[in-house]
């Protein structure tokens, strides 16, 4: 049986990322704390990086990651709606 190309078996994961920083941007310490990894054949922070899917800028209280355009119109084509996390309580 063929292998599936490496981008198609972490796409889905790719598209997680997007979706999580496109709803709210996120601390770069948070990003890295849940999306990097050492395995070489899971490179989900370093595909959505190179591909332009999310990109780090400044905020208040360090630097944060958001989705770009590219990626939000990547979430828009594969049908991923962005939704704006839930508020405490709520």
């Amino acid at each position: 049986m063929p292998e599936t190309p490496e981008p198609l078996i972490h796409e889905p994961l790719i598209l997680d990322l997007v979706a999580w920083v496109a709803a709210e941007p996120r601390p770069y310490a948070e990003v890295m704390d849940a999306w990097r990894t050492s395995c070489p054949r899971l490179p989900v922070w370093e595909d959505a990086v190179d591909r332009g899917l999310v990109t780090r800028r400044p905020g208040p209280g360090g630097t944060l990651v958001a989705a770009t355009p590219a990626g939000r119109a990547l979430l828009s084509a594969s049908g991923r709606r962005v939704s704006r996390p839930a508020l405490p309580g709520c």
